[in-house]
């Protein structure tokens, strides 16, 4: 996909963008205790016309990680969506050429004295 594509889908809604969305709960590993070992409140969501996943298991709500889950999408989908910076040709500065001439010439010189002594 290129930036096109993830321009139309930032433009949808939150509710659109849901709608695309496949979404998985889990039991959300670390600290927590209790709360966490007994409820399914981590989200994983794809947005399926992408391929983006997001995990969320900031709070206990799992309301509250599918909004989250959604607010990641989005801001991924925006930063996608920007079109990339276009890039200005420019020239070889003329003191840098002739720098990089002049050296070129003085390694050919030194190569040229390195033959034997009764060479020339």
């Amino acid at each position: 996909m290129n930036w096109c594509d993830y321009a139309t889908y930032a433009r949808q809604s939150a509710d659109e963008l849901a709608r695309d969305c496949e979404v998985q709960v889990f039991r959300a590993k670390g600290p927590g205790g209790q709360g966490v070992n007994t409820t399914d409140s981590a989200v994983r969501m794809t947005h399926v016309p992408t391929g983006i996943t997001v995990t969320a298991r900031e709070t206990r709500s799992q309301f509250q990680n599918r909004q989250l889950c959604l607010q990641k999408i989005q801001r991924i989908i925006e930063r996608r969506a920007q079109p990339p910076h276009l890039r200005k040709k420019t020239k070889v500065p003329k003191g840098s050429r002739e720098r990089r001439l002049a050296d070129k010439h003085h390694r050919s010189q030194l190569k040229r004295m390195r033959g034997r002594a009764g060479d020339e």
